[in-house]
């Protein structure tokens, strides 16, 4: 643990490079190619997904955060006020403070995979919340989770916006949640984003968007394993394709070759034929009921659901049982 400032605490446990290409080259060798979603997010990467929230087609992002800053004030009710904050994924910290306020938690921990990402946004957020307690802890929020900072006596809330719970398999996101039950306890509760099903349309334009920031962000993860694992990938070699598959209720994003090639990465050589993919990322999206059972078998029991008018996306919190 190193200290940032007076009113900042920072934990490092910042995956290795060994652990990055382990799972680089496993992902490469099985067909299709598969590398998971957590490695889009260096801190140019995190700053793209950045832009990405902010595009006209993706509407999650502004969705949600209408959600969270009509609904503060009945969400610090369900919460209450002084609990521990955790939020896995915390990115810019952006959602959390139209909480912040209403909330007036005694602490807020921000986890994320990009450290100097995290840096930042932990400095910016406790300049302008000088009476907020912060320990920012750099960690894969997918691996089991350890809280660094645990008062005894204190409900601990996990906060988990932007339905990146939508990024896991089915069975995977149980697991998950059954990590955020145990990290919480027994008095702990669950504040999450889950993208609703919709039309088709709706969501392969909220992945495709028109000023290709969503193409940069697939593509940039190719420029992050050429910079850190000595990759010689060819950025203008792969393509971008972003599809809702709704046999298993998801979109999925791809890289895909454009021609025959062999890249190399850590030594190791990699075939793609024209057409073959890197399937980067998933997004699953949920009715609410099928949300509810989900959470249940994981140890949370439903207390309240906001959603918008047009039922694209909700925010639901629940208790721990």
């Amino acid at each position: 643990m190193s200290s940032l400032a007076s009113d900042i605490r920072f934990y490092d446990y910042h995956p290795s490079r060994a652990d990055f290409l382990g799972e680089v080259l496993t992902g490469l060798a099985i067909t299709p190619a598969s590398i998971p979603p957590k490695f889009f997010y260096d801190e140019h990467g995190s700053r793209l997904f950045d832009a990405i929230c902010d595009t006209p087609e993706y509407y999650p992002t502004r969705t949600e955060v209408q959600l969270l800053r009509n609904n503060a004030v009945e969400i610090a009710d369900c919460i209450g006020s002084g609990c521990v904050l955790i939020e896995p994924g915390a990115g810019s910290s952006e959602k959390v403070r139209l909480l912040l306020t209403a909330l007036r938690p005694s602490a807020y921990v921000p986890m994320d995979i990009s450290r100097d990402h995290l840096f930042a946004a932990a400095r910016k957020l406790a300049d302008e919340y000088p009476w907020l307690d912060l320990h920012a802890a750099c960690m894969d929020f997918t691996a089991p989770l350890r809280l660094p900072y645990r008062p005894a006596g204190v409900r601990k809330v996990a906060f988990f916006p932007g339905s990146s719970i939508g990024n896991f398999e089915p069975a995977d996101a149980e697991l998950f949640l059954r990590n955020l039950r145990t990290l919480v306890g027994g008095r702990g509760g669950l504040l999450i984003g889950v993208d609703l099903k919709k039309d088709a349309a709706i969501l392969d334009v909220a992945y495709n968007d028109a000023a290709g920031v969503t193409v940069a962000f697939n593509r940039n993860l190719l420029t992050r394993i050429n910079r850190e694992l000595g990759g010689d990938f060819a950025q203008d070699r792969f393509g971008h394709r972003a599809f809702y598959n709704g046999m298993r209720g998801r979109i999925e994003m791809h890289l895909v070759s454009r021609c025959n090639q062999t890249v190399h990465v850590g030594g190791h050589a990699f075939s793609f034929a024209a057409g073959d993919t890197i399937h980067t990322e998933n997004s699953y999206k949920y009715d609410i009921s099928q949300f509810h059972t989900l959470a249940r078998r994981a140890g949370f029991e439903p207390v309240a659901v906001w959603t918008d008018p047009a039922q694209l996306f909700s925010v639901q919190f629940f208790d721990a049982i």
